[in-house]
């Protein structure tokens, strides 16, 4: 695996609690604003940016897909089967993309007509999918959580390729592409993370703490894989080149429970501490090794569970279970 360094750096301890400080020049600063969601209480979450006036995102607790125009301010609604509990979405200009996690399907949206393609998972298994990405022909890699699984759907043939993960229950959960198209997933189910070879075969990274839960990641241009761990209040690095993994602390400490999170366009990781009341908005200079200070989400988000970042707006979108769509502006 190559060199692990476990750091915990630039900590300020209280009690017994030790929490990563806040930059005292801040590198960045974070503009926060939310929209109540109009269906109550349908926990809205997943946004996707798909362009300036389209803002795609599911209600995983009423089965619907829906989009938000930011500048007028209005919604448009897609219902989709009773028990679909779709659980994310991405979008491009074949339509959207969700992900039909309680009925085992990947469906496609014409935004034009409504009309809805479904696309089965093969098998008898769970089939729950989980977490999609693009790759940069528009096929689409995706986690399975609960059928311990990492997929593959070729969407010219409409072709489903299953990969089974070695570790038991692992829970294959938070996943990103990176430049060459290869899948890189976190399984929260235990300490480790996982890719899938050019050969097929799923390959897990052991992290350095076997407590350690990670549950989403994001990764920046340069190639470098950057993970939360829930259960311990950690941010992660993981250079893949050379096998190297890093920790800080989150300013949350233990109870932090960091969840949604992604990069910016200096390749520097942004998340959410769902621990605290109100959830928290933190970012990390990877140059300095320090934090933001964290900036309270105000309709107290409840739970973030996921974020998608808009490079050419500066904005990371996300749902909030408080019934919100939140964007924050990087600047």
């Amino acid at each position: 695996m190559g060199k692990i360094r476990l750091y915990l750096t630039r900590l300020l301890c209280l009690s017994a609690v030790c929490i990563g400080t806040a930059s005292a020049e801040p590198f960045a600063q974070v503009t926060l604003t939310e929209w109540d969601v109009p269906w109550k209480p349908t926990r809205p979450r997943d946004p996707w940016p798909l362009n300036d006036q389209t803002i795609w995102f599911v209600g995983q607790a009423d089965d619907y897909a829906a989009t938000f125009n930011p500048d007028t301010e209005t919604f448009k609604r897609y219902d989709l089967e009773k028990g679909t509990g779709p659980h994310t979405v991405i979008a491009n200009e074949k339509g959207a993309w969700y992900a039909g996690n309680r009925n085992r399907h990947i469906g496609l949206i014409d935004p034009d007509t409504g009309d809805i393609e479904k696309i089965e998972m093969p098998g008898d298994g769970y089939g729950d999918v989980h977490t999609m990405a693009f790759t940069s022909e528009g096929d689409i890699w995706f986690t399975l959580q609960g059928a311990n699984q990492i997929g593959f759907l070729d969407v010219k043939q409409r072709e489903v390729t299953l990969f089974d993960v070695p570790t038991r229950s692992a829970r294959p959960y938070g996943l990103v592409v990176d430049a060459d198209d290869r899948p890189w997933a976190t399984l929260f189910g235990t300490h480790k993370l996982a890719t899938v070879t050019t050969e097929g075969r799923v390959e897990e990274i052991e992290l350095p703490r076997e407590s350690a839960r990670p549950r989403r990641l994001g990764m920046g241009a340069d190639g470098v894989v950057w993970y939360v761990d829930y259960a311990k209040g950690y941010l992660g690095r993981y250079h893949p080149k050379t096998g190297e993994i890093t920790e800080w602390q989150a300013p949350g400490g233990e109870q932090a429970y960091p969840y949604a999170m992604g990069t910016d366009h200096q390749n520097r990781p942004w998340f959410v501490e769902t621990g605290p009341r109100p959830n928290r908005f933190v970012g990390f200079d990877p140059e300095t090794e320090t934090f933001t200070e964290p900036a309270d989400i105000e309709s107290g988000g409840i739970t973030v569970r996921h974020m998608a970042f808009d490079r050419d707006k500066r904005a990371f979108w996300f749902g909030t279970d408080a019934n919100t769509l939140g964007r924050a502006v990087i600047e």
